[in-house]
């Protein structure tokens, strides 16, 4: 299994992404309970958001990306995906 930390930066319309956002968490949610999704949460100025995935590649987290109700609703300006290998804490 990989772990990828994904940094969302969310765009200007925030009553769109606002509308969306149950949606988004019910589908969040249902990836925590499939051991999917390790933590998310916005940034405290709600500007973007941090998610920590754990996944068999990069091409199954493309899928759970696109999946997620964000994604169609396109209230999310930029995406930036990186693999990152925990060392220490936790997680490791």
């Amino acid at each position: 299994m990989a772990r990828f930390a994904v940094e969302l930066v969310f765009g200007d319309d925030q009553e769109a992404r606002l509308a969306v956002r149950p949606a988004h968490r019910e589908y969040l949610a249902g990836l925590v309970e499939k051991g999917v999704l390790l933590v998310a949460g916005p940034w405290a100025d709600q500007t973007g958001a941090l998610l920590v995935y754990e996944v068999a590649d990069e091409a199954e987290l493309r899928e759970v990306l696109a999946a997620d109700p964000y994604t169609p609703a396109g209230v999310v300006a930029a995406t930036r995906v990186h693999e990152w290998q925990t060392l220490t804490g936790a997680w490791a």
